[in-house]
């Protein structure tokens, strides 16, 4: 940590210096997923971006509390304060208790998040787990004057907050605005102002999901699990907030407020937000019904993927960009991105097999310089896109010497490899072998296996080659090309790599 961590926080719209409340204690909260379907690639982004940041924290030395919740109440369409709950209308019309959609998409969200290479948050608290606690949040917004009761709702006055605090400081967002764009919520009867949101629902005959409570049998506001889980496991001040850009507002605009309402001052110091993964220009999201699944990316089975992707190739692709900037979906990008992480794989592996001399051209000066543009780019705001790039510059020099342009001493050897294993797999939270198709994460023992079936084969090729019995060395060969394996002899043995 003797290096400043620069960090881009949305509340300042500026990089900043990371310092930590309680140092060397650091505490994230990063906002789950709504779990009433599949996660989709627009899910992924932020598991993966937050996934590097606490990996990254943790590597330079903190202790990292990561805090991700599961919203499985609460949530109504079109992020509204009116209509079905989410999950309830998924259960609704599958015939199922809510609770079966939201554990069997839980489920799902984390095989896909263990397919991705994502590290389990420390916490991971639900909605419903934490009623009480929303209860506790909405009675003092209620106690200190910013909220009211209609028709056994308890609505947040925003009109009134923004009075002594300010309503828009995350999103740079006016209340003026911020009323135009309510006119066309349904429910606005109930509300003094169309601003208003709901901190808590009286539910109507129909809804499943309900608690009782001093206003209502009702259910909790969106808003409110993130503020009152967010409290209760990192303190009423605490350092990262994160999750999309389209949670910017009103999601954490209006945590913001509840924070504020309920406790005088607001709750976080950095809040940090990934960009929009976009299809044919437009954002990739369930509402709008353009999403695909990471099920279906990890199988093929949509008809905008020309084939399957791995969970790997997803990870590179979205790690190839800045989490701050854009990122639009297409095959051709996936496909690039498969191909970079072949070679960033095949680096690997050629590094491995890599028999060093005693004197080597190339240096220490050289690892040491990896090392450093790797770790700068790092703690500029998480640059990914440029640790690849200093990584496949790195790739350059490993295939000079694996073709003996380049020669490279014992002690260096073992010094790139540290660094190429580091920022490869330790932070950038690549698998090995992870650029096959329909590999869903949990096959490294049948990849290892598969892998040393082929070696044992060329082996047999090159004892062959040796007897001069060409034919079986040939049959081997094109057997194994016709399968899709690429075989290289070099003047080390062989090589071998397949090709999809």
């Amino acid at each position: 940590m003797e290096q400043a961590l620069y960090v881009y926080n949305t509340l300042t719209r500026k990089k900043e210096v990371f310092k930590p409340l309680h140092a060397p204690f650091v505490g994230m909260y990063v906002c789950g997923p709504t779990v009433y379907g599949d996660a989709h690639l627009g899910h992924a982004r932020p598991a993966i971006t937050f996934d590097i940041i606490f990996r990254f924290l943790q590597h330079i030395g903190y202790k990292v509390r990561y805090v991700r919740n599961i919203t499985d109440v609460g949530h109504l369409e079109h992020d509204a304060d009116d209509g079905e709950d989410k999950i309830a209308k998924k259960a609704r019309l599958e015939q199922l208790e809510p609770m079966e959609v939201a554990q069997y998409y839980t489920n799902r969200f984390h095989e896909a998040m263990d397919a991705l290479g994502c590290l389990p948050p420390s916490i991971e608290p639900h909605a419903t787990g934490h009623i009480i606690e929303q209860q506790q949040l909405v009675q003092q917004i209620l106690d200190n004057g910013f909220a009211y009761e209609s028709n056994g709702s308890v609505y947040f006055d925003v009109e009134k907050y923004n009075k002594v605090h300010h309503y828009g400081i995350l999103s740079g967002r006016n209340l003026e605005n911020v009323k135009d764009a309510s006119r066309d919520l349904a429910g606005v009867g109930e509300k003094k102002n169309q601003a208003d949101f709901a901190l808590w629902k009286a539910a109507q005959p129909e809804h499943i999901m309900r608690w009782p409570s001093p206003w209502s049998d009702g259910f909790p506001g969106w808003h409110c699990e993130c503020t009152a889980m967010g409290r209760k496991y990192l303190g009423s001040h605490f350092d990262i907030h994160g999750g999309g850009m389209d949670l910017v507002f009103p999601h954490h605009e209006c945590e913001i407020a509840q924070a504020v309402a309920s406790q005088g001052d607001q709750m976080v110091t950095y809040w940090i937000h990934n960009n929009m993964i976009t299809i044919e220009g437009q954002k990739m999201g369930k509402s709008l019904g353009n999403f695909i699944t990471l099920p279906q990316f990890f199988s093929g089975d949509h008809p905008k993927l020309d084939r399957a992707y791995s969970p790997m190739t997803i990870r590179f692709f979205i790690l190839q960009a800045h989490y701050r900037s854009t990122v639009d979906f297409s095959n051709e990008a996936l496909l690039a991105a498969e191909k970079g992480l072949e070679r960033l794989l095949d680096a690997w592996k050629a590094l491995n097999a890599i028999v060093p001399s005693e004197n080597g051209s190339v240096t220490m000066d050289f690892v040491d310089s990896l090392k450093t543009k790797c770790y700068d780019a790092m703690y500029d705001d998480f640059n990914t896109p440029i640790v690849i790039s200093n990584l496949f510059d790195a790739t350059k020099t490993i295939n000079s010497i694996v073709d003996k342009k380049e020669s490279i001493s014992a002690d260096v050897l073992e010094a790139l490899k540290k660094v190429f294993s580091t920022f490869t797999f330790d932070l950038l939270g690549i698998k090995q072998g992870g650029a096959s198709a329909g590999n869903a994460g949990g096959n490294e023992a049948r990849e290892e296996a598969f892998g040393k079936v082929v070696d044992m084969l060329l082996e047999q090729r090159a004892k062959a080659k040796a007897n001069k019995d060409w034919a079986t060395s040939d049959m081997i060969r094109d057997n194994l090309a016709a399968l899709g394996f690429e075989v290289k002899d070099t003047k080390d043995g062989f090589s071998w790599k397949l090709n999809k």
